[in-house]
């Protein structure tokens, strides 16, 4: 699971897998709660580059780090998002809470 973070600075990278299902989704949680308390992180970004999947758990792995980030005063953001993923996160409402960017924004 440690291919998928990276951590540059105060930004946390999480490149998402293909699929986001439960499995993996407990994982990425769990692996990316261990960062954010460990480091000193103001931006989470997702990276949909490669996702063509992602299923209820997904969703509510990325609403948590969401929730996580805003109460420690950080921002989360999605980059890379193909179509489908991008009618997946307006039916949920993620789309209400994050920014989605064809590439990671410039400080």
């Amino acid at each position: 699971m440690g291919q998928y973070f990276e951590v540059k600075g105060t930004t946390l990278f999480v490149k998402l897998p293909a699929e986001i299902d439960h499995h993996n989704a407990e994982a990425m949680r769990t692996e990316a709660d261990r960062i954010l308390q460990r480091s000193l992180i103001r931006l989470v970004v997702f990276d949909f580059g490669e996702t063509v999947f992602m299923d209820s758990s997904g969703i509510g792995m990325i609403m948590g780090r969401y929730k996580t980030m805003r109460f420690m005063g950080g921002n989360v953001i999605a980059v890379h998002v193909n179509e489908r993923m991008r009618r997946i996160m307006k039916l949920s409402g993620i789309c209400k809470l994050i920014d989605i960017y064809d590439e990671v924004p410039e400080k």
